[in-house]
């Protein structure tokens, strides 16, 4: 859940806001170099020991195995790839971390922690490689295959890392400037346009229009397929849990009309258990609720005109669906003096502003009694063209190119029907709001907010947590901590504790 935006500016646990759960709740209650809240460590590891022994296989396999040289380092540079990617979550979250490079075929338990330039170069060696041998869009194996421009989108974000600010410039602009990938900008593919209204940026996140050749803003997409060994988390669900985490309870029985109906019509299966409702937004619990900020803060300037706050792209507004009320089909409105309950339950867990972009309406494939029980199986973006559009505008501003920045900040806009900026409004704090409009739930908020210097100032200053405003984020917390297990499992040398932790 870290991956939702959760410890940032962007949501807090809204089912249990006031309770340290399996969420973040307050970087106190969280965040310790015991807890088992995040296994990030020992998973980007395990990504780094396989992509270490794949690598180290495919250079030792006898080469009549490959139809040529190419192929082989396609796949090597696919391999690599994914390593760069495990230490591109580990150096953001953990600062220097040790550095491995080589398939280990024995325990070793002496490791040290490496300064973060040199693991900086371990991934931009690997990425480049990729540059040079990973396949074009449309020559790749499959839907989710790694190409070329998913390796120059990382690469530009490390080289901004590494303070390369002109070659992360570079490297942007292979993508952004060839024929390949373009900002969708009209219409596509299949529509969901459910509440009478829809457009281009719906489009984007409708189910099945993320790998289609018409679609030239997708990078890469995880595929989520249902019912697949391997093809998805847990035992019965291979597939999105965005409904679930982002999804409001608008389903809750304890939520009913002034006059005492249930505001909801509800069937049940055998043994009395939710099963349906009349709504069509999947089985939400609440586990991402928008901050004021994403929610409100961020919209204020083009409330009305920015596409992305449209109501069919944010709903914001719902209505009681119970015949037998007076109420029904009226708009649910928690200022009634009927709802004198603690806001916790209503406004944080019950009725908030819901992203459509995480909703796949009527397309389950899993729990149809429970309306998938929060999980869909549309793909989801790891690298829109957009994000890249707005880390080479991040670099531009680093480098003082402000006319620049702010040119690919209105591409973003422009396509939103948002007022466009002038060149001196191009700046870090303002690329952190259009990423919120554009990526909110899509990108992995505490990366680009720890890349960009800003993780501390604005959870303290957005996170609107009723209980724990700020999350009580302290300077330190900027990184996470070791894992105590991994110090004290290292008995050949020291690896040293986070400060402050």
């Amino acid at each position: 859940m870290w991956n939702a935006g959760q410890g940032t500016d962007m949501v807090y646990n809204g089912e249990n806001p006031a309770v340290q759960t399996s969420f973040f709740t307050d970087y106190k209650l969280s965040l310790s170099p015991t807890s088992s809240m995040f296994a990030v460590w020992d998973n980007a590891y395990k990504l780094v020991a396989r992509a270490n022994l794949l690598a180290e296989s495919i250079n030792a396999a006898e080469p009549s195995i490959w139809k040529s040289e190419a192929q082989k380092n396609a796949y090597l540079a696919e391999v690599l790839f994914f390593r760069a990617y495990a230490y591109r979550v580990l150096v953001n979250l953990y600062g220097d971390v040790p550095l491995i490079s080589e398939a280990l075929h024995a325990p070793k338990s002496d490791y040290v922690r490496a300064p973060k330039e040199e693991v900086y170069k371990l991934m931009e060696d690997d990425l480049n490689f990729g540059v040079a041998n990973l396949p074009k869009r449309g020559k790749e194996e499959g839907p989710g295959r790694i190409t070329q421009a998913a390796a120059l989108h990382m690469l530009t974000e490390v080289y901004i890392c590494d303070g390369k600010f002109q070659l992360a410039v570079d490297a942007a602009s292979q993508v952004i400037d060839g024929v390949e990938y373009k900002l969708m900008t009209s219409r596509f593919g299949a529509r969901n346009d459910i509440f009478g209204s829809g457009d281009v940026f719906l489009d984007l996140f409708y189910y099945g229009n993320q790998n289609i050749a018409e679609n030239t803003e997708n990078i890469w997409s995880i595929q989520f397929e249902p019912n697949t060994i391997g093809g998805g988390t847990g035992v019965t669900y291979q597939g999105f849990g965005g409904e679930r985490a982002w999804g409001p309870q608008y389903w809750n029985t304890a939520l009913k009309t002034p006059d005492g109906k249930p505001a909801y019509v509800l069937t049940l299966q055998a043994g009395g258990t939710l099963a349906n409702i009349s709504d069509s937004l999947g089985r939400g619990a609440a586990w991402a609720r928008p901050t004021n900020y994403s929610a409100y803060t961020i919209w204020q300037s083009d409330w009305n005109n920015d596409i992305r706050n449209a109501k069919h792209n944010i709903k914001r507004n719902f209505y009681f669906d119970s015949p037998t009320s007076t109420y029904h089909k009226k708009k649910i409105d928690f200022t009634n003096a009927f709802y004198k309950r603690e806001l916790s339950v209503d406004t944080n867990k019950i009725i908030f502003p819901y992203l459509m972009k995480h909703v796949s309406p009527y397309k389950w494939f899993t729990d149809l009694d429970l309306r998938g029980a929060g999980f869909n199986h549309k793909d989801v973006y790891a690298i829109r063209v957009a994000e890249t559009i707005l880390l080479r505008a991040e670099a531009y501003v680093r480098l003082g190119k402000t006319t620049e920045a702010a040119a690919d900040i209105n591409l973003i806009r422009n396509r939103a029907n948002a007022k466009p900026i002038v060149a001196a409004q191009a700046t870090l704090d303002y690329i952190c709001d259009e990423r919120a409009r554009e990526l909110w739930g899509e990108e992995q908020r505490r990366i680009s907010l720890h890349r960009m210097g800003k993780l501390v100032e604005n959870t303290r200053k957005y996170n609107s947590n009723p209980y724990y405003p700020g999350l009580n984020i302290q300077d330190y917390n900027d990184l996470f901590p070791i894992p105590q297990k991994a110090i004290d499992n290292n008995i050949g040398a020291v690896i040293t504790q986070n400060p402050g932790y």
